[in-house]
């Protein structure tokens, strides 16, 4: 059962960003710095990468755990209110993910996902991986 009324379940809802969210936002910062320049959420893009190296025909992709289904196997079970609306979407967010891979990889893209506490744990580390495919591609 939602501890929430209706109408402030709906505004938290609204209120959740589909881009610039914290974790994209701290790794544009990191790689801006290192002088990588990129684009961001590119429509023209299957898949609206978060960020995109269009000339290099990288994709990166900053995944929030709870949406992208990060250890959706024990979490999953963790899903109190409205379950069957929940599992739903994050298996079908699942399924997008990996079809927007698939689809990227096969037309020659090198896509990179990133879970957003990897991001906040190890933004270096993320950054890295990125300049080193970018910078050698």
């Amino acid at each position: 059962m939602d501890r929430l009324t209706p109408e402030q379940r709906r505004k938290n809802m609204r209120a959740i960003k589909n881009k610039g969210s914290k974790i994209e936002t701290m790794l544009q910062k990191e790689l801006w710095h290192r002088g990588l320049r990129y684009r961001k959420n590119v429509s023209t893009v299957y898949g609206k990468p978060d960020i995109a190296f269009i000339g290099k025909k990288v994709a990166i992709f900053c995944d929030s755990e709870f949406f992208h289904g990060y250890d959706w196997n024990n979490k999953r079970q963790n899903i109190k209110s409205n379950c069957e609306f929940w599992i739903q979407k994050i298996e079908k967010n699942m399924e997008r993910d990996k079809e927007v891979t698939e689809r990227l990889t096969s037309e020659g893209w090198i896509v990179l996902r990133f879970w957003g506490n990897e991001i906040k744990k190890d933004l270096s580390g993320c950054a890295d991986k990125i300049e080193g495919v970018v910078r050698t591609k």
